[in-house]
C-alpha cells in the first residue's frame, strides 16, 4: 500500500487531503507542530483527524521529526506553512524560519531518501496583482497600486490615461510580483522543491491556493482565510471588516475541491511544473462577507466597510484554471453557495475567539494598515 506523507496535514487543508488519501486507499502519516495559532494551547490531536491518519507531533525545522516522518513514505504532500499576509510583515523571522527553512529541512532529508512524488503547497499571492486587459484589449500586468493613490481612497487600477483596466483571469505564466514576506516565503517554497526535485529525480508538482474555504478553518486565527475571519466576526454578533471598498475581487475554492487537486498531483504523470488550485470564478469581497451572513441566519449584521489599506494587499486575482483542468483533470465540484451552507453547518455549533480587531490594531501599530 502507498503511503503519503502530510506536512501540516492536521490542519484544515492537510485533514481534508488525508481524508481524500484514505478513501483512495492509501495509507497516511501527518507532521504537525500544532500550531496554537491554529490549533489552541491544549496540543491535542484534533477530533476531526480520521482515525486511521497516523500523526507525529513535531516540527517541520526539526530534522529529527522530518526524517522520522519520511521513514516508509513514498510521497509528499507539503502543506506545513505559516499562512497570512498581514502577519508575515512584521512576524517575519518566525515566517522565513517555517515556510523556507523548513522547507530546506524537508528536502535535505528526501536529497538522502528520494521518494517517488512530491507536491507542495504554493499559493495565489506570488503573483502579486492579477493580470488586467487595457481599452485597446490588451493584457498587461500591473504594478503595485501607488501609495498616495492608496492614501487618496482611489483603489482601482488605471492605465497612463487614467481609464481603468479590467481585471482577467490570470494563468500560470504570469511572473511573479512579491508583494509581502508570506508570498516571497511561497514563491521560495516552490521554487526550493522544483529545483530539488529536478536535481534528485523527484517528480515534483507545485500548486498554487486561491482562497480556500470550508469547515475546520480557524476560527480564532485572524491571518487566516477571510471566510473564517468574516464568520469568527459573525458568530460573535460584530460586523465583518472589509479593507478598501470591498469590491476587491477574489477566487474561492472550496476546501473539498483542493483535497482532490492535492491527491490529483500524487497521481498524476506529469512533473517539475506548477498549477493554480481555484474555482475559475471571482467574487468581491463585499458580496462575500453579505452571502455569509446570510446563510449564517445574520443578514442584519452587515459588513463595515473600512476604506482602509493593508500592506502588501492586492486589487484583484483570480484563477485561470485551464491548465489544470487540461493536465491534471481537475474541474472543481461544489459551487460557491453549496459550500457556503456547508460551512454555515459546521459553524453551527463551534466557538469562535475573535481576533479581527487586534490583528488589525498591530498592523495599525506598526503603519501597516492606513
Amino acid at each position: 500500500m502507498t503511503r503519503a506523507l502530510i506536512t501540516g496535514g492536521a490542519g484544515f487543508i492537510g485533514s481534508h487531503a488525508a481524508d481524500s488519501l484514505l478513501a483512495a486507499g492509501y495509507e497516511v502519516r501527518l507532521l504537525d507542530n500544532l500550531s496554537p495559532q491554529v490549533h489552541g494551547d491544549n496540543r491535542q490531536r484534533p477530533s476531526y483527524l480520521a482515525a486511521d491518519a497516523e500523526l507525529i507531533i513535531g516540527d517541520v525545522t526539526d530534522a529529527d521529526a522530518v526524517e522520522r516522518a519520511l521513514r516508509g513514505a513514498d510521497m509528499v504532500l507539503h502543506l506545513a506553512s505559516v499562512v497570512g499576509v498581514g502577519q508575515s510583515m512584521y512576524d517575519i523571522e518566525p515566517y522565513v524560519r517555517t515556510n523556507e527553512v523548513g522547507t530546506a529541512v524537508l528536502l535535505q532529508a528526501l536529497s538522502k531518501g528520494p521518494v517517488e512524488r512530491l507536491v507542495v503547497a504554493s499559493s495565489m499571492s506570488i503573483y502579486g496583482e492579477g493580470l488586467y486587459r487595457s481599452a485597446d484589449q490588451s493584457v498587461i500586468a500591473c504594478e503595485e497600486r501607488p501609495i498616495e493613490q492608496l492614501r487618496n481612497g482611489d483603489w482601482e487600477l488605471r492605465d497612463k490615461a487614467g481609464s481603468p483596466l479590467e481585471p482577467v483571469p490570470t494563468p500560470e505564466t504570469k511572473q511573479p510580483s512579491l508583494s509581502s514576506i508570506y508570498a516571497l516565503n511561497k514563491y521560495a517554497q516552490e521554487r526550493m522543491c522544483l529545483i530539488t526535485g529536478k536535481a534528485y529525480g523527484i517528480p515534483t508538482l507545485a500548486l498554487r491556493f486561491f482562497n480556500v474555504f470550508g469547515p475546520r478553518q480557524a476560527l480564532s486565527n485572524p491571518y487566516t482565510g477571510v471566510l473564517a475571519i468574516f464568520a469568527a466576526r459573525l458568530l460573535n454578533g460584530r460586523r465583518p471588516l472589509v479593507f478598501e471598498d470591498g469590491l476587491q475581487r477574489r477566487d474561492f475554492v472550496h476546501v473539498h475541491d483542493v483535497a482532490r487537486a492535492c491527491r490529483m498531483a500524487l497521481e498524476a504523470d506529469h512533473a517539475q511544473d506548477v498549477f493554480n488550485v481555484g474555482s475559475g470564478q471571482s467574487r468581491n469581497i463585499l458580496s462575500v462577507a453579505q452571502d455569509l451572513a446570510d446563510v449564517m441566519g445574520r443578514p442584519d449584521i452587515e459588513p463595515e466597510i473600512t476604506r482602509k489599506y493593508r500592506a502588501g494587499d492586492i486589487r484583484h486575482c483570480f484563477a485561470d484554471i485551464g491548465k489544470s483542468r487540461d493536465v491534471l483533470g481537475f474541474i472543481p465540484h461544489i459551487h460557491f453557495k453549496d459550500g457556503l451552507e456547508e460551512l454555515a453547518e459546521y459553524l453551527g455549533d463551534q466557538i469562535a475567539d475573535d481576533q479581527a480587531e487586534r490583528a488589525t490594531h498591530e498592523l495599525l501599530q506598526r503603519g501597516l494598515v492606513a
